[in-house]
């Protein structure tokens, strides 16, 4: 047992008290008699005394004292209190079904005040987005509800409702390395790729039939005979020569765009090439709504009373493209510049044996042009079908449109 004493005890091993000065005690005694007091219980005094024995009679009798809210000065509002309740009592229940609706799905109250809506799809779809597709399907997508399309939903009764728009759907893969390729060199050639796809299927002036500058600008001018091809496509179309074979163009003397939105589904892979390349895939299906021009202007001028009505036909074009950007050192190449390999066409919904260039929709209200169809039906969203053409194919109807 150690024999060293506790800090501040003495010699016994007790603590000393301190000592402590005079005015510190005086200020102790005085606060503590001054908190007694404060806190002690106090006699009510003899109003107060009075104001509680007229309260417990009362409340003997039965009667209640007079609230602030039912004093005499409100009295002469029981009446329109009354008709209110009754009225509350009436609609409640529809207005907590209301209440319950709207905490279910915000977005019924007129402008989404809340800011709870995540949008539909362009064209005024109301079905979901459908995710991007990454693989070749194995069906065609399910039938769409019956619907007719309108200016105000051109993909209406169309699995199109659901695909994404435009430039935006076309997505490519991230790029890696590729034989002696640079992951920078194959993001390039991907991001060229997409341009070639959009200047050729999207950009407006090459819907309308004006020259493709953009598109033709990334074609390789070294790879025998395709830039010459196209050129003589564009100026002088026909069987031999249909510029349709990588563009979609409309006459803008026959129809119209029904909007600004054009429905786009299909996927971008790469891989390396047999000729020391970099092999670019892109398979994808562009849907283009329509109206007539003549019915453009009338549209135009319509209002919600005059009842005029515009028809919307729908054009689906599918294509095929492979393209290379080869190895400038050990291929005759244009470095930066790419060569097509492969481009094949599915056209659903335009004239058969016309080749002037320009698809042409058929419109029920409108009586059909070009020959008629001789070859099978076929789904032009079926996007599990291999559209590889064997120089023989025939011009089909399709099951939809």
């Amino acid at each position: 047992m150690s024999d060293k004493q506790p800090e501040g005890a003495g010699e016994s091993g007790e603590f000393e008290q301190p000592s402590v000065p005079d005015d510190v005690w005086e200020r102790f005694a005085r606060d503590t008699e001054h908190d007694i007091r404060s806190s002690a219980p106090k006699e009510p005094s003899a109003r107060a005394r009075m104001v509680t024995e007229r309260l417990r009679q009362k409340d003997a009798k039965g009667a209640q004292p007079e609230g602030w809210r039912t004093g005499p000065a409100w009295r002469e509002m029981d009446g329109r209190a009354s008709r209110r309740r009754r009225l509350w009592a009436i609609l409640g229940v529809p207005v907590a079904i209301a209440v319950a609706l709207v905490a279910v799905k915000p977005s019924l109250l007129p402008g989404d005040p809340f800011g709870t809506s995540s949008g539909t799809p362009s064209g005024g779809a109301s079905a979901a987005a459908l995710p991007a597709e990454t693989a070749p399907p194995t069906a065609a997508p399910s039938s769409a509800a019956p619907d007719t399309p309108t200016l105000d939903r051109p993909f209406a009764g169309s699995p199109a409702e659901r695909w994404a728009d435009g430039a935006a759907a076309i997505v490519v893969p991230k790029a890696t390395p590729v034989g002696t390729f640079t992951s920078a060199q194959v993001a390039a050639a991907l991001k060229q790729a997409k341009t070639l796809l959009v200047g050729a299927n999207l950009n407006p002036g090459t819907l309308r039939g004006e020259r493709p500058e953009s598109v033709l600008a990334l074609l390789d001018p070294k790879q025998p005979r395709m830039l010459d091809d196209v050129n003589s496509w564009l100026r002088a179309p026909g069987k031999k020569h249909d510029p349709l074979l990588l563009f979609s163009r409309f006459d803008p003397a026959e129809v119209r765009p029904a909007g600004d939105v054009v429905k786009v589904r299909g996927r971008t892979t790469f891989k390396a090439g047999a000729h020391a390349s970099v092999a670019i895939h892109m398979d994808y299906t562009f849907v283009y709504p329509l109206i007539q021009a003549d019915q453009a202007s009338k549209a135009s001028g319509a209002t919600e009373t005059s009842g005029a009505s515009t028809e919307v036909a729908r054009t689906i074009v599918r294509r095929v493209l492979d393209l290379e950007l080869l190895d400038p050192r050990k291929y005759q190449a244009t470095p930066g510049k790419l060569s097509i390999t492969r481009y094949d066409q599915d056209l659903g919904n335009t004239a058969c044996d016309v080749y002037d260039g320009f698809l042409h929709p058929h419109f029920v209200s409108a009586a059909p042009t070009g020959a008629p169809p001789t070859g099978p039906t076929t789904d032009p969203y079926d996007r599990s079908r291999d559209i590889r053409h064997s120089g023989t194919e025939t011009c089909g109807t399709v099951s939809r449109t």
